[in-house]
């Protein structure tokens, strides 16, 4: 049954749900403590500082200590450490999903549920801020609709990364690792402190040459090969006790030659391999290079001006990047036969996007506290999509090509209030209004015998040559609101309940082949979020204990899948999807020198009305035709509805558990140990529901951190293991195209093992 629990990982749930129950589990909001209390975390969910256990939003915080010490440097690698929460790696973008929703990898251009945020500044595209993420303060992963404070296109919760700035004294630091099974080395540090009395700096770099963890064997090299170098300069001028401005600017390059995918039998339960066979230069017809680049540019300028208790605040950001994406397909065929590959997809982006904020907080310790603010942003977006095939013969070799470009602009406005109706009673209200346009034109055609390598093509004059071609436009307004209460029910235990819904804005197909006026344009979607929860601190601040009972509903949710038969991707909205279910976090001290904590989740998740469904792997043409869109016909694929099927990516439980303990040696050295598991159920990871291929069954991960250091700090040396038992999970799975009944996977991280140097001044 869809989404049922294997007996064969029956044992792991077993051994998990006892780490659990003895309290060993993992949640990295908290550091280390060093006072027999368990830390203090500051966050800005609300745009003020504040403790974590005061924000009545269910969140994970993760520090950039808890990030640099398992060497987390993309969002992806977040996965396991943040209950109910996913992140697809396909052929093509990353995507985050957060309680079972987010948008698809299938639709390029869609924009995200799940909208990531760096130093205040919006992610209009999913590979934005997915470059590796290095030199990070604190990372927030915020639950349900965000609306009101984030803004855009958060129906289903927001990330928000914040980078780290110059600190008042001078600091330095650099770190520096070798990756025995990827054969490499990762390096990063930093420069920090004073120029004069009223500025500050902060420099830092990041390095990356290693191999992959996938065995090509039609290279000799393990696959993706990635070389990075990354920099950030942030600047902060502070004239008076009023004003601060902080400038942030950062570039970086990523590479990545090679794929992540594997094959595998359309029919047969097997081990997903860890070979692959695709040549480093032949995997098109035309010789093209297998890679996955991102080069950007971000930066930012933060304003705060403060006055008579209130505070100003400007965010300017401007961010740009271009990608080299070709994902060919493993011919690591049955029986060791190899072929070279006849089939490539590329899919390179454009994108650069200006934007800017300004918000008003009132004073503090009022009977009513204010946000108010307004959003600007516009944005340009290119997509070229290629297609090469090379199946011997005339008219079977060439390429189809595709794109798509768009403008957006939006505007918006927000506000937030909370009246202290007691002391201990709250309740808080919030709004944003949100205006988006958006004009689009597609087109695509073919090229025979003619290809493109690795870049875009001159971009024809609207329809010229093109089998077919596109034009649209949106003008559309949203209006977001939430209402909350939080009571005080004693002290450090703050209980409160939410109403909250969300919005994404309508949009376009943006490399689906054959894409007219008819089929160019889908709908926005709605989110609507029910919440309660409770955080909580005991045992003179050694026990922290949070939790969360949400159910959350969105109606025409935005979906895309790829359909094997007709060779081609559906874009459209589902009718209704309801996901429900509790986020558990508890963090425990019994000793100064060990710390337990624990997060956890469960979830179910499902479509309530699916109709116009791509049809499923094991649907006969009597339940469901795909070259059939007569309405009147009853196995019409227009009529197919996979209402009761879970969404996919959505286990039902999720969790992961740690134990952390310093052990001193002497007055001046000890040792630091983590140890780290992580649970996730099965889940579908195909958009065709495929019984075999397309279900990742249940699995437990396991991280260890064995770290030897000064007791001042100045320097460690650690041993950094990650997936020490090599579990090659599914991120993504389609049937392999044109019929050569295969099934491509796209895998997540297999089992790294590092030895790791840090020097810090």
């Amino acid at each position: 049954m869809p989404g049922s629990l294997p007996r064969k990982a029956a044992w792991m749930r077993s051994v998990f749900t006892s780490l659990l129950l003895s309290g060993a589990a993992m949640s990295s909001a908290w550091a280390q403590s060093t006072t027999g209390q368990v830390e203090t975390v500051t966050v800005t969910a609300e745009k003020r500082a504040e403790d974590v256990q005061k924000v009545p939003i269910s969140m994970s915080v993760i520090s950039g200590s808890a990030l640099q010490d398992f060497q987390q440097n993309e969002i992806h690698d977040i996965m396991n450490l943040v209950p109910n929460l996913f992140v697809v790696q396909s052929g093509v973008d990353d995507i985050v999903y957060i309680r079972g929703f987010g948008s698809g990898p299938n639709n390029i251009a869609f924009d995200q549920d799940v909208s990531i945020y760096q130093d205040g500044i919006y992610g209009g595209r999913s590979a934005q801020f997915m470059e590796p993420m290095f030199d990070i303060d604190h990372m927030e992963v915020l639950r349900g609709p965000q609306g009101a404070l984030f803004g855009k296109n958060t129906a289903a919760g927001a990330i928000s990364i914040v980078t780290a700035g110059p600190t008042d004294t001078y600091q330095a630091s650099v770190t520096s690792s070798y990756n025995f099974i990827e054969q490499g080395t990762d390096s990063w540090g930093y420069v920090s402190g004073p120029i004069t009395d009223d500025l500050g700096f902060r420099v830092a770099v990041k390095y990356q040459d290693q191999d992959g963890f996938l065995k090509n064997i039609a290279t000799g090299k393990n696959d993706p090969q990635t070389n990075e170098y990354m920099g950030r300069l942030t600047l902060k001028w502070t004239p008076t006790a009023q004003l601060d401005v902080t400038g942030k600017v950062e570039y970086g390059n990523n590479q990545q030659t090679g794929g992540i995918n594997v094959s595998g039998p359309l029919n047969q339960a097997v081990s997903t391999p860890d070979t692959r066979y695709v040549p480093s230069n032949a995997v098109g017809p035309y010789g093209e290079k297998e890679q996955n680049g991102v080069i950007s540019t971000n930066s930012s300028i933060t304003a705060n001006y403060r006055f008579d208790g209130f505070t100003l605040t400007s965010v300017t950001g401007y961010s740009q990047f271009t990608t080299q994406r070709l994902s060919a397909y493993d011919q690591n065929l049955p029986g060791g036969g190899t072929t070279t590959s006849p089939f490539a997809n590329g899919f390179p982006e454009h994108f650069n996007q200006e934007s800017e904020e300004v918000r008003l907080l009132s004073p503090t310790d009022q009977p009513f506290e204010y946000i108010v603010g307004a959003y600007i942003d516009a944005a340009d977006y290119t997509l070229y999509q290629y297609r090469d095939y090379n199946f011997g013969g005339p008219g079977l070799e060439g390429q189809d090509y595709s794109n798509f470009y768009q403008h957006e602009s939006s505007y918006s406005f927000f506000a937030q209030g909370t009246y202290h109706v007691t002391d201990d009673f709250r309740l808080v209200g919030s709004a944003r209004y949100t205006n988006t346009a958006k004009d689009a034109t597609f087109s695509s055609g073919i090229n025979y015998g003619v290809g493109l390598a690795n870049g875009f093509a001159p971009a024809p004059p609207f329809c010229t040559g093109a089998y077919s071609c596109a034009k649209g436009s949106i003008d559309e307004g949203s209006f977001d609101p939430s209402i909350t209460a939080q009571f005080d029910a004693r002290k450090n235990v703050m209980l409160y309940a939410t109403w909250a819904q969300g919005s994404k804005s309508g949009g376009f197909v943006s490399n689906t082949f054959g894409t007219t006026d008819a089929d160019f344009t889908f709908k926005p979607e709605r989110s609507t979020n029910y919440e309660v929860g409770m955080k909580s601190t005991f045992l003179d601040g050694r026990l922290v204990a949070n939790g969360t009972i949400f159910n959350m509903r969105f109606k025409d949710l935005q979906e895309s899948s790829f359909d094997s038969t007709i060779q081609s991707f559906i874009t459209n909205n589902a009718g209704s999807a309801t996901s429900r279910g509790f986020e558990g976090q508890l963090t425990y001290l019994p000793i100064d020198n060990l710390e337990l904590t624990t997060s956890f989740a469960y979830l179910d998740a499902k479509y309530d009305n699916y109709k116009g469904a791509a049809c499923l792997a094991l649907d006969p043409t009597s339940v469901c035709n795909p070259n059939d869109s007569n309405p009147a016909d009853s196995n019409s694929v227009v009529n197919h509805n996979i209402a009761g099927l879970p969404l996919l990516y959505a286990s039902k439980w999720t969790g992961n558990a740690q134990v952390h303990h310093t052990l001193p040696i002497n007055d001046a050295l000890q040792v630091d140990t983590t140890l780290v598991a992580s649970l996730r159920t099965t889940y579908w990871e195909s958009s065709d529901y495929d019984p075999y291929y397309g279900l990742q069954k249940t699995y437990v991960k396991f991280d260890a951190r064995v770290q030897l250091g000064s007791t001042d700090g100045k320097w460690d040396v650690a041993f950094v293991g990650k997936n020490l038992t090599n579990v090659l999970s599914i991120s993504d799975a389609i049937n392999y195209p044109l019929g050569a009944d295969r099934a491509i996977k796209w895998l997540d991280q297999g089992r790294s093992i590092a030895i790791e140097a840090s020097y810090h001044y």
